[in-house]
């Protein structure tokens, strides 16, 4: 099978594009074929050397997958050949990656495909949207009626952070960058969307929600405690999904005075029946047309190190660039 791996970590020009032997699945393991895969950042810090993990070289890269099973193992009865599936939570934890032609992985990580939606966007939303579940439901448990505020609206954990509080109930205020992303937002059912820049933010925020937010959820790699602390209602939680190097300063009296409450996470971190379970909602609003990832573009298994490269200037420099998911069709 041809594959999109790595022998060393480094920069994004270590990515080979070439023949690897064709993965035999295990006894609970589902060989699928690769129609599309996806780039989150996750998998340009695992190839950097950044995150450590064991790899065992030559290491297939990515997380994210959606295709057509081919061959099951002995012990797998959900799945068949011929039938559609998506996943992630490969490529970590010394589980090889997606992108490839080929990809065995262990049946607890898929989950049928509804039909009517593509392999592409089943992709695109396979990370982010379980992240956003995890966060959404697990963690900050968002109840019909509240205010969530989300701080990066127009991405891709963002972007179904918002779909999914509008369908949990929740009144949702967002920020982005442009024009263009901040009518994304608003199109994904965002109630209120501004533009994070702006100097009267908090302002704009608390005059529309005078009492403060329920919920807060930070995307960016910095979060931004000092805007949260001031916008969060008594009791009020924040959600935190990044930022690993982040070391910010931390509003700590402020924090505990109102009672609020910080949770953050890892979501290949979580066990499989949680995923499972936001796969089944997740099945169902794709089904049903009320989420759908962005995409940026799509590009072919040669142009992954350039993927890499883009994601990379988008999450660590701050450049904009990335106005969706990448995806990549092997």
């Amino acid at each position: 099978m041809r594959a999109a791996f790595i022998s060393r970590t480094g920069p994004p020009e270590v990515i080979t594009v070439g023949d690897l032997p064709d993965p035999v699945p295990g006894p609970r393991q589902v060989l699928v074929r690769v129609r599309a895969c996806a780039v989150n950042p996750i998998d340009t810090y695992l190839r950097a050397g950044t995150v450590a993990m064991p790899l065992a070289f030559p290491w297939v890269v990515g997380c994210d997958l959606a295709g057509e099973v081919v061959a099951v193992g002995d012990e797998v009865d959900d799945f068949a050949p011929g039938m559609r599936v998506w996943g992630s939570n490969q490529g970590v934890l010394g589980r090889q990656g997606t992108c490839a032609e080929l990809a065995a992985v262990d049946a607890r990580w898929l989950y049928p495909t509804p039909a009517g939606v593509s392999d592409r966007d089943a992709a695109a939303a396979a990370l982010v949207s379980i992240t956003a579940h995890l966060g959404l439901v697990d963690h900050a448990a968002l109840a019909p009626g509240e205010t969530i505020f989300v701080n990066g609206g127009s991405g891709g954990v963002g972007s179904a952070v918002v779909q999914m509080a509008k369908v949990l109930g929740a009144r949702v205020i967002a920020t982005a960058g442009t024009p263009d992303r901040r009518a994304r937002v608003a199109a994904f059912g965002a109630d209120l969307v501004l533009d994070y820049r702006r100097g009267d933010l908090e302002a704009a925020v608390l005059e529309a929600v005078p009492g403060g937010v329920q919920v807060y959820w930070e995307t960016q790699r910095e979060p931004r405690f000092d805007q949260a602390v001031a916008l969060l209602a008594e009791g009020g939680r924040m959600v935190i999904m990044a930022g690993r190097e982040a070391r910010p300063a931390f509003p700590v009296g402020p924090f505990y005075v109102k009672g609020c409450r910080l949770f953050g996470f890892v979501m290949f971190k979580a066990d499989s029946q949680r995923q499972a379970a936001a796969a089944v909602d997740i099945n169902r609003w794709l089904a049903a047309g009320r989420l759908r990832v962005p995409i940026d573009r799509v590009l072919p298994l040669d142009h992954t190190a350039e993927a890499h490269r883009l994601q990379e200037q988008s999450t660590i420099g701050l450049s904009g660039v990335v106005g969706g998911k990448l995806v990549i069709e092997p």
